[in-house]
């Protein structure tokens, strides 16, 4: 019975640790220069898969820079060369080993060689990386309150705000004005629509008389007018007819130029000596 107990014990206390002596695992080891709270029975992730637990965690005094974690992976595992084992550490204080696994093209690691180690930045190493960072930002963060400070206590900022005030008053005034405008275009937009139609069809109507109109027979009439004009001007450059012998006989211009001189001398005489061509008398002639 205390065979038994002993045995249980030590299966048991394996269980609780995350080790299981009869399971088939390899065994590597992971070099680290500091662990920062890893230690026996932290699981081993890979891709967020478990494929194994860290089984004990040796210090060499030999080599103060030197920590040497053994490990044990699923035999199905294949590790490639170039594979790194980093620890994380979440905000609750539990740490965790991810392998990152190489090139497999590399070639594949032997059961007990070594993999190199390191420490994965999580959210509180940026955080601590950021407080120089905050630390120089403050000054100028209490100047920009203070400038922020003086901009409020600023009367004008208060003028701005009531004349803001007031353009959004104007503007909703513009705004109702528009609404009612375009309340009364709606009403008065079906007589509008009317107008309109009755303009188009007074359109048509003209572009069917300009359409029935003989355009070709209006075409033929003036042609023939204009054939005419021609051959009456033609008629009166050859001399025909009586103004045709008006405008080419030279002696016929020149009897009429004539005759008008002695009508105008005839008239001439006639104003001023009319008793020549009058002779009146109340009592009878007078015998010469």
């Amino acid at each position: 019975m205390a065979i038994i107990g002993i045995v249980v014990l030590f299966f048991g206390l394996n269980f609780l640790k995350g080790l299981n002596p009869l399971s088939s695992e390899n065994t590597f080891y992971v070099a680290f220069k500091d662990i920062s709270g890893l230690s026996s029975s932290s699981p081993i992730y890979v891709n967020g898969y478990r494929m194994g637990v860290v089984k004990g965690v040796e210090y060499d005094y030999s080599r103060p820079d030197l920590i040497v974690a053994t490990v044990g992976l699923n035999k199905q595992l294949a590790v490639p060369k170039g594979t790194r084992a980093e620890i994380n550490a979440d905000f609750l204080g539990n740490v965790k080993l991810e392998l990152l696994l190489g090139d497999a093209s590399a070639g594949m690691m032997a059961e007990g060689d070594t993999i190199q180690g390191g420490m994965r930045e999580g959210a509180l190493d940026k955080a601590a990386q950021m407080v120089p960072q905050v630390q120089q930002m403050l000054p100028k963060l209490d100047s920009i309150l203070g400038s922020v400070n003086a901009l409020l206590a600023d009367p004008a900022l208060a003028q701005t705000l009531h004349n803001t005030e007031e353009l959004t008053a104007r503007l909703a005034t513009a705004s109702s004005d528009l609404r009612q405008m375009s309340a009364v275009m709606a009403r008065q937009l079906p007589s509008m629509m009317s107008r309109a139609d009755g303009v188009l069809a007074n359109a048509d109507s003209l572009t069917g008389q300009l359409a029935a109109i003989d355009l070709q027979a209006t075409m033929h009439k003036v042609d023939a007018l204009l054939a005419n004009i021609e051959q009456i001007t033609a008629s009166l450059n050859q001399g025909q007819g009586s103004i045709g012998l008006l405008l080419r006989d030279r002696g016929l211009y020149d009897h009429l130029n004539a005759t008008m001189r002695d009508v105008d001398s005839l008239l001439i005489d006639f104003k001023a000596h009319p008793r020549r061509y009058i002779n009146v008398s109340v009592f009878g002639r007078k015998s010469n």
